[in-house]
């Protein structure tokens, strides 16, 4: 009985392991793609670049970390609205209608793990 404790507990630290190495890669991917959309962020009103956006973001990540265990997380709590009015993130890409970053970010997300398969 034992080793049978000892076996599920290696098999889950190494699910675990690599569970937080997906959802950083998937992280990763999404802050890539911000900087590199070409679009730009309204956050309250203001408009800012994809470069800004990263960076923006970037700090609420290091800010959110503890408590992000998904890429899904990552969105929520950072790239989603603002912190301080509660105000969704707006996303303008070329002549496209604004969209909120949270939908912009989950589809990418979801063509991301497509890709992945």
């Amino acid at each position: 009985m034992k080793l049978y404790l000892v076996i599920f507990m290696l098999w889950s630290a190494t699910y675990s392991l690599k569970s937080i190495a997906s959802t950083a890669a998937e992280i990763q991917h999404l802050l890539t793609f911000i900087e590199t959309s070409n679009c730009q962020y309204e956050r309250n009103g203001s408009l800012h670049t994809a470069r800004d956006a990263k960076q923006h973001i970037s700090k609420k990540y290091h800010y959110y970390q503890d408590d992000i265990e998904s890429a899904e997380d990552f969105i929520s709590l950072t790239a989603s609205k603002s912190s301080l009015s509660g105000k969704p993130y707006l996303i303008h890409c070329s002549n496209n209608k604004p969209i909120k970053s949270s939908e912009w970010l989950l589809l990418e997300l979801k063509a991301f793990r497509k890709q992945k398969k």
